[in-house]
């Protein structure tokens, strides 16, 4: 299943890899901004929300937590074992992706 989602965040378009902190996390980032964080040791995926969706999908699943070592505001915690199904999983990455590209520089985004 985390393979799954690696690849989908690999073909974000100008979406990277990088090990930050040695092997774990895996980091995927676009233009140097993090918008997932694989932790393979704690089958944790970690993504950017929305305060106020982030607050919402943590009341409506058990799976879906604060930011593991990130802001717990603007950051949720997935626990990728559990109960959530993939295509919701696909709906938080593609939500975290927007907002990290909506943050860059207009110049930027216009080439993405």
């Amino acid at each position: 299943m985390k393979n799954n989602f690696i690849e989908y965040c690999l073909n974000k378009h100008g979406a990277i890899k990088d090990y930050p902190l040695g092997t774990d996390p895996l980091a995927i980032k676009i233009e140097g901004k993090i918008f997932a964080l694989f932790y393979d040791e704690k089958g944790y995926l970690v993504l950017k929300c929305d305060p106020v969706d982030a607050e919402n999908l943590r009341e409506q699943h058990e799976d879906v937590r604060p930011g593991y070592h990130m802001n717990k505001q603007h950051w949720n915690t997935i626990i990728l074992e559990g109960s959530l199904p993939e295509s919701d999983i696909f709906v938080m990455i593609d939500h975290s992706y927007d907002l990290v590209v909506k943050s860059l520089p207009k110049s930027i985004r216009d080439s993405i």
